[in-house]
């Protein structure tokens, strides 16, 4: 299948059905399985930093990476990449949680998921392309400042109880609150970040994600048996059981089919309809497909990159759609593949998206088995952990090397979108990233359409013209950002003269103002009595004209096939463009 078919083809499970195609064998089984188990072991606490990061209990980040996990895996058309909950959606997801709850959150997802079926629907999948990497970097490093600032309360334990939706108010509760920091809560959290950035180095074939937990966890145990107490997830976050009592942590129980609508509110009660309600899920949900959709293509070009394989972006875009409208159901809230999930999935050896739905078996296990353990993870521990997903996401040598080596476009284009990510929102800094992206290109590509005076140039005229005359050449696209500009600078140097030769060999676009900027210099040469020979013209600019039905006007406009015909030509031996 050719590279175009693979962007334009859509069909659900187009990854699993290629696998299978080819031929599954038991040997790539035991691989998924090895993989899988690998993947689903660092998603575990991934998934529950992340939910609460998002402004949920725990336990919905689980549900999100078993579900939309195991569904985007079974229908899309990435065969590497795991989906779950991920540390980009975090600024779009926790707003949304904060004012309309968890009934809010799933009902975005849901609309987003239909927003990327319509998107793989019309063939969107493509279009990835076309958004600059100084975008991109520019949102995801802002997102990941937006997510390490979040972090900053769990850290150092400070006694806020919820942080302004504004950043620069974020700050100043930080910074008022910390003389208050609890330092037991700061040495777990350091004692995590240690143990992540040192375990690597013992190339062993655990994820640094588990040991780095589970020795937190022990000292917080420690700590505890002095007094010092941490908040944990069992202190923090608590469920009603059937017969009405409260249990700590999260519950060890499949999730359940529930009716979004009906999960609680921001109060705690059932959501309640509003005109404002809607405009704003609205405004989230294409935030979280739009942002899905740009991760999750993203992600499978990096995997295509690793494995040599490639990914059909739009069957990608239809999964993703599927996951985020089931998930909600049976609790799972928006999620889109993660690239460093996918990325271990590939290095552990994975053959097909088996491995991804393993993943979503192995942490479906977790929730049912280790529940009442998992209820002693400490606050502090998931905050460094999601300081480190922060980090990663943010590319910050990459950023570095743009900073320093970019042209200055890019450069502001990249601070535009990094500022206007942690200032004020996420939509905003890709909307105007891509209009000011869009207006620098138009720049550059109107600055390289130019008008030279050949009139003593050697190389196009072997004789010297008639006194009187000139010969320009004009080179580059005729549009609406160029054309004025050239034909103005025309337009003077036609003055006094009594004709000019227009060689248009290098003219590959006229558009409408083009033709408009032409019929111009037309009407100036008919005013004042210049002879304008129009040479070379290429076949755009050629149908252009013909469409417009300009035609040659006698001792005014003349149009010829090369310079030559025109320099041999008597006035009034004219070619007519619609021919």
């Amino acid at each position: 299948m050719s590279h175009r078919s693979y962007l334009f083809s859509l069909r659900i499970g187009h990854a699993l059905r290629e696998c299978l195609a080819e031929g599954y064998s038991f040997g790539a089984f035991k691989l998924d399985l090895i993989a899988g188990i690998t993947v689903g072991i660092i998603a575990i606490p991934l998934a529950m930093a992340l939910a609460i990061a998002s402004g949920v209990p725990p336990q919905y980040g689980l549900y999100t990476a078993v579900i939309a996990g195991f569904l985007i895996a079974l229908t899309g058309g990435s065969r590497y990449s795991i989906s779950g909950p991920t540390a980009a959606f975090v600024v779009i997801l926790y707003p949304v949680a904060q004012s309309y709850g968890l009934a809010g959150l799933l009902l975005a997802t849901i609309l987003s998921g239909v927003m990327l079926i319509i998107m793989a629907a019309m063939r969107f999948g493509r279009f990835i392309e076309y958004i600059p990497e100084a975008v991109t970097l520019g949102f995801t490093s802002g997102i990941a400042v937006v997510i390490a600032t979040l972090q900053i309360k769990d850290v150092f334990g400070l006694p806020i109880d919820k942080l302004s939706e504004h950043y620069l108010e974020k700050l100043q509760q930080l910074s008022f609150a910390l003389p208050d920091m609890h330092w037991p809560s700061l040495l777990v959290a350091a004692v995590t970040l240690a143990v992540m950035w040192l375990w690597p180095k013992l190339k062993l074939p655990l994820p640094p994600h588990l040991p780095a937990i589970v020795i937190a966890t022990a000292l917080a145990l420690a700590l505890a048996q002095f007094g010092l107490e941490l908040d944990t997830i069992g202190s923090r976050f608590s469920y009603l059981l059937p017969d009405g009592s409260q249990g700590l942590g999260i519950p060890a129980v499949l999730p359940e089919f529930t009716w979004p609508w009906l999960q609680a509110g921001p109060d705690g009660q059932t959501l309640e309809f509003s005109t404002q309600m809607v405009k704003d899920l609205l405004a989230a949900a294409f935030a979280m497909a739009m942002l899905g959709a740009i991760e999750s293509l993203l992600c499978a070009v990096v995997l295509d990159g690793m494995t040599g394989r490639r990914h059909s972006a739009n069957s990608e875009l239809l999964g993703q759609g599927i996951g985020n409208i089931v998930a909600p159901f049976l609790g799972g809230f928006t999620a889109t593949a993660a690239l460093a999930r996918s990325a271990a999935n590939v290095r552990a050896g994975a053959q097909s998206p088996v491995a991804a739905m393993v993943h979503a078996v192995v942490v479906l296990l977790a929730l049912l088995v280790l529940a009442p353990v998992l209820a002693y993870l400490p606050m502090a521990a998931m905050a460094a952990l999601l300081l480190v997903v922060a980090w990663n996401m943010s590319e910050a040598p990459k950023a570095v090397h743009l900073l320093k080596t970019a042209p200055r476009n890019d450069i502001i284009i990249f601070l535009i979108c990094f500022g206007f990510t942690v200032l004020f929102d996420m939509v905003i800094a890709i909307s105007c990233g891509m209009v000011i992206a869009a207006f620098f290109f138009v720049k550059q590509v109107a600055d390289m359409t130019r008008v030279a005076d050949i009139s003593h140039n050697r190389k196009y005229l072997f004789e010297p013209l008639p006194e009187g005359w000139k010969a320009f050449r004009i080179s580059g696209p005729l549009f609406f950002a160029a054309a004025d500009r050239v034909f103005g600078e025309l337009s003077v140097k036609l003055k006094q003269q009594q004709g000019a030769i227009l060689v248009m060999d290098a003219v590959t676009l006229m558009d409408a103002g083009g033709l408009s900027a032409f019929t111009k210099l037309v009407s100036l040469a008919e005013k004042q009595g210049i002879h304008l020979l129009v040479t070379d013209l290429t076949f755009q600019p050629l149908k252009t004209l013909a469409k417009a039905k300009v035609q040659p006007l006698p001792g005014i406009l003349s149009f010829y096939s090369t310079l030559a015909d025109a320099l041999n030509s008597r006035p009034g031996q004219n070619i007519d463009p619609r021919d």
